[in-house]
């Protein structure tokens, strides 16, 4: 199963760092260069409607006839984060609920849906697992009753676990295992939190993904695959009442599960610099430094949005100038802040070229990391970076899928969905005041995390022999 990844546009769950370089899409959408635009934008997500059934499952519905196409999102609301025995249970049954059923053989829930010209795909992050079917209005229908039927009678059985347990692995060697990146990535998640769970990747510890029992999945699929534990999202050209009709049908039934748990657990104050070396097979080596941030919501989180633009958002960003551009030492570079359920990170990687000194390449990146902090940003570059969050904010809702993500993603993240106007007024409002604050509350060098991607060093003579 191909595994969506999702950038913050400002919804994302979880940002990958594979992407080094977003160039996000700014030249011809000038209508969002004036201020007075927020007022002109129409925000259909206004218009959505929240219905709960009995059994807790929570029911957004969005009619949107503008889009040919209908979204059906199910958000679990269960990721890496609440996985207390064995690591990557989480991401496992991504790949599980497309195994079948008790009554239909594995893989044909995508065969269904991609007959009738619709695409299926899943995610898993830290804090969520999202399923989606993106279909014809008259697909519908059949969208609903399939989701219905795998949360009611998904096959686990060791069959099953063995194939995809399998598939998983293979998938972790060749995303993390073999990649620098990967490597990179995990080892400063690993770094950065000591306590919290978002120190485990989401895709598992090899060790547990091999170990994983039946027994442990279907009391993680019985616990966390409850309706009371779901949001399911609706976007696009469709009957309105006839859908709420038909998810009453088909998931009304499902019995509730109690209680849900979640870690307490919060991640203590870190107290200095952390580092970490990886060797690694690798011709261009690799920098990652991660600081901590707040988590989702906080008032702080437009302006730590703007300092990752200012740092990476396209070829005239801070670091693509100065590493990649005129310095030439670099071959990609990007910064990003990453927000979590609990928690935050903003976390910058850059990839050398090779024959580089890797001692000059960190102190470059860590000198723009202080100009954010030391020196105001320019009028001309704050506009800029606060532009292109405009513009990657509105056209990210422009499609059934967008508009089906943004109310669920607000649902499950804030309690409620953001009016559009609101977000827009909040990046709008970030002064260059605010961005030398923010770099100087969380960027600090007694709370950053650094990973070194290295390369092995030469055998020695008798190495060699």
């Amino acid at each position: 199963m191909t595994h969506t990844i999702r950038h913050r546009g400002r919804e994302r769950t979880e940002r990958r760092f594979l992407a080094l370089l977003p160039l996000l899409p700014v030249a011809g959408l000038l209508l969002f260069a004036a201020p007075a635009a927020a007022a002109e934008i129409d925000d259909p997500a206004l218009g959505t409607k929240v219905t709960t059934l009995e059994n807790g499952l929570v029911l957004l519905t969005l009619p949107d006839e503008s889009t040919p196409v209908v979204s059906m999102q199910t958000w679990v609301r269960v990721g890496s984060r609440d996985e207390t025995r064995y690591t990557g249970l989480a991401h496992l049954f991504e790949h599980m609920m497309f195994r079948g059923t008790d009554r239909l053989p594995p893989e044909s829930h995508e065969r269904f849906i991609e007959s009738r010209g619709g695409r299926v795909n899943a995610y898993t992050s830290r804090d969520v697992t999202v399923y989606f079917n993106d279909v014809p209005r008259d697909t519908l229908p059949l969208a609903i009753e399939l989701e219905a039927e795998r949360l009611a009678n998904l096959r686990i059985v060791e069959e099953t676990l063995t194939s995809e347990r399998q598939v998983v692995l293979e998938e972790r060697r060749m995303r993390t295992e073999d990649q620098p990146q990967g490597r990179a990535f995990e080892a400063l998640m690993a770094l950065s939190f000591r306590a919290h769970p978002y120190r485990v990747p989401t895709i598992g510890w090899r060790s547990d993904i091999e170990a994983t029992t039946v027994e442990a999945c279907r009391e993680f699929f019985d616990t966390y695959y409850a309706p009371n534990n779901l949001v399911v999202s609706i976007a696009g050209d469709f009957d309105e009442a006839d859908a709420i009709r038909r998810v009453r049908e088909a998931f009304g039934p499902l019995p509730r599960s109690e209680p849900i748990p979640r870690t307490p657990t919060l991640e203590p104050v870190q107290a200095g610099e952390r580092r970490d070396v990886i060797q690694f097979d690798v011709r261009s080596p690799v920098i990652a430094a991660a600081w901590h941030a707040p988590r989702a919501g906080h008032a702080d989180a437009e302006a730590l949005d703007v300092a990752s633009l200012l740092l990476s958002g396209g070829r005239s960003s801070r670091l693509y100038r100065r590493l990649i551009y005129e310095g030439e030492q670099a071959l990609s570079a990007s910064g990003s802040y990453w927000e979590l359920r609990d928690a935050g990170v903003f976390y910058a990687f850059v990839g050398l070229r090779p024959g580089k000194d890797i001692d000059r390449v960190e102190r470059d990146l860590l000198a723009e990391i202080a100009r954010l902090r030391d020196e105001p940003v320019p009028p001309t570059e704050l506009a800029k970076a606060k532009r292109q969050i405009e513009v990657d904010l509105i056209s990210g809702f422009s499609t059934a899928h967008g508009l089906a993500s943004r109310i669920a993603s607000d649902t499950v993240t804030f309690g409620r969905i953001r009016p559009l106007e609101e977000r827009l007024a909040a990046y709008r409002a970030v002064s260059a005041e605010d961005v030398q604050r923010v770099a100087r509350t969380y960027l600090r060098e007694d709370g950053r995390s650094l990973v070194r991607v290295v390369p092995r060093p030469e055998p020695g003579p008798e190495e060699a022999l």
